[in-house]
C-alpha cells in the first residue's frame, strides 16, 4: 500500500509555489496529502479476497458433477459390467465415498422410473460396503418389484431383513406385505404377518389388516379371518387415511354435481 502511495505521489504534477510564500506552500502540500489519503481510503475498502469466488466455483462444480453422473447413468447401455465400470471410474477420483451424490443420482433414476438401472446402482454401492442401511434395502426391494423381480425382492428380504423383525420400520414391513399381496404370494404374506405378531408388533393401519383379511379369504382360511377381524375390530373400524381421501373425493364429486 505504501509503495502504491509513493508511486501515486511521483505521478502527481509538481508545481510548488515560491519558497517565500509560506501560506501558498502549506496549501500546496495539504492538497497533495488529501489526494493521497483519499486514494488510500478508497483502495482499503476494496475486497481483493477470492474466497467467495472459490467457494461458489466449488459448489457449482459439485452440482455439475452430480447432474453429470445422473445423466451418464441414464444414458448407459443396459449392461451390468458397463454400469459397474462407469461407477468405479467415477468414484476413483473421490477422496471419500460420495454417498450423497450417489443418492441424488438414484433419486433421478427413480423419477425417470429406471428401476433396472436403480437396482444395478444400489447393488454396486452395497458391493463397496456403502449405504448398508435399512432404507437402502427398502429402496432395493421396492425397485426389484417394480422391475418385475418380486421373487428376488423376497430373497433379499429373507437374507438381509427377516432374521430380526423387531427394529424393521412398519413402512418397510408394509411394503413387503404389499409386494406379497400384489404378486399373489399369499402364504408368504400370512407367514410374515404372523411373525410380526409374534414379535409383539401391532399393525398401525387398517390397510394392513385388509390385505391379511383378503389373503385369508382367498386361501379359504375362514376361521383365521374371523379371529383376525375380532382381534383388530377397533383398528378395522377406525377411519384410515385412504378412507378420508375417498370420502373427500366423494364429497367433491357430489358438490360438482349439485353445482352443475
Amino acid at each position: 500500500m505504501l509503495r502504491r502511495s509513493l508511486r501515486t505521489l511521483r505521478r502527481l504534477p509538481f508545481t510548488a509555489p515560491a519558497a517565500s510564500d509560506a501560506v501558498a506552500d502549506h496549501s500546496f502540500w495539504s492538497s497533495q496529502v488529501e489526494v493521497i489519503a483519499y486514494w488510500c481510503n478508497k483502495h482499503n475498502t476494496r475486497d481483493f479476497s477470492t474466497s467467495n469466488k472459490v467457494t461458489s466455483g466449488r459448489l457449482y462444480q459439485q452440482k455439475e458433477l452430480k447432474s453429470t453422473l445422473a445423466v451418464k447413468l441414464l444414458n448407459l447401455e443396459d449392461s451390468k459390467e458397463v454400469v459397474y465400470n462407469t461407477l468405479d471410474a467415477w468414484v476413483a477420483f473421490e477422496q471419500d465415498f460420495p454417498l450423497a451424490s450417489l443418492k441424488q443420482a438414484l433419486t433421478a433414476l427413480e423419477k425417470e422410473e429406471q428401476w433396472h438401472r436403480t437396482v444395478q446402482v444400489i447393488k454396486w454401492m452395497l458391493s463397496k460396503g456403502q449405504g448398508t442401511t435399512m432404507r437402502t434395502y427398502e429402496q432395493l426391494v421396492c425397485a426389484l418389484e417394480k422391475d418385475n423381480r418380486a421373487e428376488e425382492a423376497h430373497r433379499i428380504w429373507q437374507k438381509k431383513i427377516a432374521h430380526d423383525l423387531q427394529p424393521v420400520p412398519w413402512r418397510f414391513c408394509h411394503l413387503m406385505l404389499a409386494i406379497y399381496y400384489r404378486n399373489n404370494m399369499l402364504d408368504r404374506l400370512v407367514k410374515l404377518f404372523k411373525e410380526l405378531e409374534a414379535c409383539g408388533r401391532k399393525p398401525p393401519s387398517k390397510d394392513i389388516i385388509r390385505k391379511v383379511e383378503d389373503a385369508y379369504e382367498m386361501l379359504g382360511l375362514q376361521e383365521e379371518k374371523k379371529t383376525l377381524l375380532d382381534k383388530y375390530k377397533d383398528l378395522y373400524n377406525k377411519t384410515s387415511r385412504n378412507d378420508r381421501k375417498k370420502g373427500s373425493k366423494s364429497k367433491n364429486t357430489e358438490t360438482n354435481k349439485t353445482d352443475g
